[in-house]
């Protein structure tokens, strides 16, 4: 399983790339986080359990989080899957942040339940996930048109429900997840409070040759963009954080440096890299989620 680019002539599909790579999923987890004992049927073990299926989805449950599912209906026609995870109590519920969680370009959003547990169980933060379309259980196959349709689906979804309508809205998203979470706020900027991206690239386009140098002068095929880097100068007004892997071995950390750059929000942006991070591992970095809840206290949460 990897990375795909869809490469195009136009009317017809010539080619579909796809990187060679496994997704790496965290099987150590910092002390201070409950000890999950499986995942998706694996025990966890010292470095990292490689998954090469998108089809098995681990269940909230499984580290002790709310399990409820709710199946999403995309504008065409598409059934997604998601994770809606509330803190308990009512009043606790809208005074505290909610984080939609958009996944990486391999797995689903049963991966990221591992950094789902520490936003509610250690931070207190409700949280929202989904599988993109063709990822997990999710229906369709994967594009950038259909992704982006069911990431607005979601943040739909989250404004029509009686509680989280009413809490404070953060987009987070690794690597693919930032690219849709950067295009979800700037098309919808009134209805954040917060965006933060993890590992990002600039644009496909742009990351095809440092992934496959040979093939640098073919990347005017690649009809599947992400143009990061144009879509981030339309968020004007939220507070962004940037979390960037300085060993990171898929995505240069450049790219992260140059969206950090580019990026024109009004509002707070803060740079947080990590020396020994590389693209999979940075939620083990040593600072990880301190950043994260520094950033969401001092630009999110009203604390009395």
């Amino acid at each position: 399983m990897g990375f795909p680019f869809c490469a195009s002539d136009g009317s017809t599909v010539i080619a579909i790339i796809y990187l060679p790579v496994r997704i790496a999923v965290c099987s150590r987890v910092p002390d201070w986080v409950e000890d999950s004992g499986k995942f998706n049927g694996t025990a966890w073990r010292d470095g990292c359990t490689h998954i090469h299926s998108i089809s098995k989805v681990a269940r909230p449950s499984q580290f002790g989080l709310p399990d409820k599912e709710v199946i999403l209906v995309t504008k065409d026609g598409y059934k997604i899957r998601s994770y809606v995870m509330i803190q308990r109590g009512e009043e606790v519920a809208i005074q505290s942040p909610t984080v939609v969680c958009f996944h990486a370009h391999t797995g689903n959003m049963g991966h990221r339940l591992p950094i789902a547990q520490v936003f509610y169980k250690k931070l207190g933060y409700n949280v929202v996930m989904l599988s993109y379309r063709g990822y997990g259980l999710s229906e369709g196959r994967p594009t950038e048109k259909g992704l982006k349709i069911d990431a607005q689906t979601m943040l739909e979804y989250i404004k029509q429900h009686p509680i989280l309508k009413h809490t404070k809205l953060i987009a987070y998203g690794q690597s693919l997840g930032g690219s849709v979470a950067i295009s979800l706020v700037s098309r919808n900027e009134d209805k954040f409070d917060a965006l933060i991206i993890e590992n990002t690239f600039l644009s496909v386009p742009l990351l095809v040759p440092h992934i496959f140098p040979a093939l640098r002068h073919l990347v005017y095929l690649v009809h599947q963009t992400w143009r990061s880097y144009k879509t981030i100068k339309y968020v004007h007004h939220v507070p962004i954080l940037f979390l960037s892997s300085l060993k990171d071995e898929l995505v240069p950390p450049g790219h992260m440096a140059k969206l950090y750059n580019i990026s024109q929000t009004s509002g707070v942006k803060v740079w947080r890299d990590f020396e020994n991070g590389t693209h999979n591992d940075t939620c083990m970095q040593s600072g990880f989620f301190e950043s994260i809840a520094e950033f969401v206290r001092d630009n999110v949460w009203d604390l009395d």
